[in-house]
């Protein structure tokens, strides 16, 4: 990450620290910004210096974990673009968004973790624009005109029907009936997405195309999480 906070305050990295022990542990009705700033070993007041309100930091924690995902998901289609073709995209993505827990606890509308943030606008748009599920409906179209996705069901069904897939392929008891059958889920979801989305007949350099045009939208994705962290100005 660059130009945050954090970089240029250890108070600041200390603060978002805490925080992030202390939600995970106990969500976000079980923890005040005084425990925050005992956690962190500063001042109560000093936390309000770059946060004002405790759903203010809570957000900071929010897109710092959608902006980690963007960044992990590029590092891994820079380094092996044929990973742009849908079979082995959605498995990844929706692997690589489970171990960011504020971004799946927004997704899954998880209110104990994160309290009033659920209903925040401003979260909206962060899983709106970086989201898991958002990213297939804004890489769908790309993936259709590089021929790695059928052209014969109207987008917006198609879009739906993936929407469908991947959720299902998310919910806890799904996990669990593909743990218990002895099955590997993320080799099922990649059988399911090519049955669904049809023969990924586009080339190399189709998929090198798809690949950029998918990294152009996590950049823009990840320029909104910067966004909200940018306008939380710390003292300096």
């Amino acid at each position: 990450m660059t130009d945050l906070p954090e970089h240029g305050s250890p108070k600041a990295a200390r603060i978002l620290t805490a925080a992030g022990e202390l939600l995970r542990g106990r969500g976000s009705r079980g923890v005040t910004i005084a425990e925050v700033a005992k956690k962190a070993h500063v001042g109560k007041g000093t936390v309000y210096l770059y946060w004002k309100t405790k759903e203010d930091l809570l957000l900071g924690l929010v897109s710092r974990d959608f902006i980690t995902l963007s960044e992990d998901i590029t590092a891994a289609v820079t380094a092996d673009p044929d990973l742009a073709r849908p079979s082995r995209l959605c498995p990844d993505m929706l692997r690589t968004a489970a171990e960011r827990p504020f971004v799946e606890a927004l997704r899954n509308g998880d209110d104990e973790l994160l309290g009033v943030l659920t209903g925040d606008p401003r979260a909206t748009e962060l899983l709106d624009a970086l989201g898991p599920d958002a990213m297939m409906y804004r890489v769908l179209p790309i993936w259709r005109r590089h021929g790695l996705a059928t052209t014969e069901w109207p987008l917006d069904e198609q879009a739906l029907a993936m929407h469908a897939l991947t959720t299902g392929f998310t919910a806890k008891r799904t996990r669990a009936v593909s743990a218990a059958a002895g099955t590997d889920p993320e080799r099922v979801l990649a059988a399911a997405v090519t049955a669904l989305l049809g023969p990924e007949r586009g080339g190399p350099e189709e998929v090198r195309a798809a690949a950029a045009e998918g990294l152009q939208q996590l950049a823009e994705g990840r320029e909104i999480a910067l966004k909200f962290i940018r306008s939380q100005t710390p003292a300096r």
